[in-house]
């Protein structure tokens, strides 16, 4: 039943695929794509994606990768930065650093490199946010408290 999850899975990420670097292509240099990719060869250099990149169980990456989703399947060696989600599935090996907001790593995956998790543009913007304080005589609600414990008295 796995192996069905697995094809089918594999289906639906070629279906919607507008690059395609099938088994037994090699290829040096700087890779940039606009759409969703799915590299099945070997590549040395390094690879921007714009929108899904799939690395396939055949692919063997020796390069610096930046993508929006990354998904890991195959053998990548070099660092990974990911600006929405990185997904590492198994048998996927990744030997680098990686970088990613969401992160994802199956059983059975070999992962050696440090991760950073950094937040998204969302979140990032959320953080940096501008809180303001008020002394502790001078908040707001203090003032009906105030009033209340002075009747009280």
């Amino acid at each position: 039943m796995f192996e069905r999850e697995r094809e089918k899975s594999h289906q639906e990420d070629t279906a919607a695929t507008s690059a395609f670097l099938g088994k037994g292509s090699r290829v040096t240099g700087k890779l940039a794509f606009e759409g969703t990719v799915r590299i099945e060869g070997h590549v040395e250099g390094e690879i921007t994606a714009q929108d899904t990149l799939t690395i396939g169980e055949s692919a063997v990456v020796n390069a610096q990768i930046n993508g929006s989703s990354i998904i890991v399947n195959g053998k990548v060696t070099g660092d990974i930065t990911a600006r929405k989600r990185l997904e590492i599935r198994s048998p996927g090996k990744v030997y680098g650093n990686i970088s990613a907001p969401s992160l994802v790593i199956h059983e059975g995956v070999i992962f050696e490199g440090q991760c950073t998790m950094s937040p998204t543009e969302s979140t990032r913007a959320e953080k940096d946010r501008k809180v303001a304080f008020f002394p502790k005589d001078d908040r707001p609600g203090d003032v009906a408290l105030k009033a209340h414990s002075e009747l009280a008295k």
